[in-house]
């Protein structure tokens, strides 16, 4: 498909609050639903196309556009994690490439905050997955498989706790412009290293915040996006890519975003190097670290020296991650954050970004989801985007 000729997102929306017990998930989808269409100047009668993940009430698709009023003639419920909303953009411009739509809503919502869920805590296992019954008696949850990655990556590469600390002070000095972050709170590395250890080596500032929100966009036709009164902002390359444990023989220091941005970069025909601004998947600060590593912004076993020192900070070096505070210190809806990550790149291309934060003249910008746990099976998507 010519450059030219892909899809765009036109509307982009992610929900204030962090804190919803009087609201249920349906209401959120629904509110972030309405927030893209009135971000994007259209109505909910432009849509016939409708993509939602587990997170979804119900039957997903199925209950959603009736609670939500749509009359789709394009549904997809692709679920993989905190990467799902990157797929189905990659996936939107692919149908509406094939003619089968024209305008996509994809939304995101949760109460995990409410509900009282976290990456620490065990989760029931699925034994009917074919892994189930070899992995759930050694109690796999996010937080250890995460360290266990951690650890690794210091074994194998001299990384050390200071330079994964920077990751988390970086995301504090981006949110403390967030009039919506959970954590406002400016940090220090010693104040990241002094937090309550989590799973060695990881410590609590290192994880993810637990929000209630969600968040939307909207894809459409390069001419519908045209024909709006918005900046427009073009998917230019995507990628996609699954890792699992392959009877161990799995190197956990390597992510999925190898192959899924090698995909995209070469789709959207630039590289790593050309891109200043960059929304990173931050479930933990290793899963920044490792991921930065394989999107090819610096080699294997040099992340630490990359992310240290304030360096992804906006306006302190080449690459600005996380301009929103991430999740880090911003957001982290459902458990699954990488909604969160498309938002702030269409701000970012925009120039709709927190001044403080915003970067200057920014055509190009990255957004990378991962889904699933990085020390075992985990999906990756990279989205490449460009402002006309």
């Amino acid at each position: 498909m010519n450059k030219n000729e892909r899809a765009c997102i036109v509307g982009a929306y992610e929900h204030p609050t962090r804190h919803a017990p009087d609201k249920s998930v349906a209401q959120l989808h629904a509110e972030v639903a309405r927030g893209a269409l009135q971000d994007a100047g259209i109505s909910a009668g432009d849509i016939d196309a409708y993509f939602c993940a587990g997170d979804a009430p119900g039957l997903g698709p199925l209950s959603m556009v009736e609670y939500l009023g749509l009359k789709p003639r394009y549904m997809e419920s692709t679920d993989v994690g905190g990467s799902s909303y990157l797929l189905h953009v990659r996936h939107a411009a692919q149908a509406i490439a094939a003619g089968k739509c024209n305008v996509a809503l994809i939304t995101l919502a949760g109460r995990p905050k409410s509900e009282g869920s976290s990456g620490t805590q065990a989760r029931a296992y699925n034994l009917m997955a074919p892994e189930g019954p070899f992995e759930a008696p050694y109690g796999i949850v996010p937080i250890n498989s995460y360290a266990m990655t951690a650890a690794r990556h210091m074994h194998e590469f001299g990384t050390t706790a200071e330079q994964l600390a920077w990751i988390k002070v970086t995301a504090s000095h981006h949110a403390q412009h967030n009039p919506n972050a959970f954590l406002k709170e400016v940090v220090t590395v010693q104040d990241v290293l002094a937090s309550p250890m989590i799973a060695d080596p990881l410590h609590r500032m290192e994880c993810c915040v637990v929000t209630d929100g969600g968040g939307a966009v909207i894809v459409t036709r390069p001419e519908i996006a045209k024909s709006l009164k918005r900046p427009v902002v073009r998917l230019i390359g995507a990628g996609e890519a699954v890792r699992y444990v392959d009877g161990g023989t799995m190197d956990i220091t390597t992510s999925a975003a190898k192959w899924s941005a090698a995909q995209a970069f070469e789709e959207a025909g630039v590289r790593a190097a050309d891109i200043r601004y960059a929304s990173v998947y931050d479930s933990f600060t290793i899963t920044v670290l490792v991921q930065l590593e394989d999107l090819g912004f610096c080699a294997k076993g040099e992340g630490g020296r990359f992310v240290a020192d304030g360096k992804l900070i906006s306006g302190q070096g080449r690459l600005a991650i996380n301009t929103d505070g991430g999740g880090l210190s911003n957001n982290h809806p459902a458990n699954r954050g990488g909604m969160t990550k498309i938002i702030e790149a269409v701000r970012q291309l925009r120039g709709e970004a927190h001044p403080a934060v915003q970067v200057k003249d920014c055509r190009l910008a990255l957004a990378q989801g991962m889904g699933g746990m990085l020390g075992s099976r985990h999906a990756s998507a990279t989205l490449i985007m460009e402002r006309e």
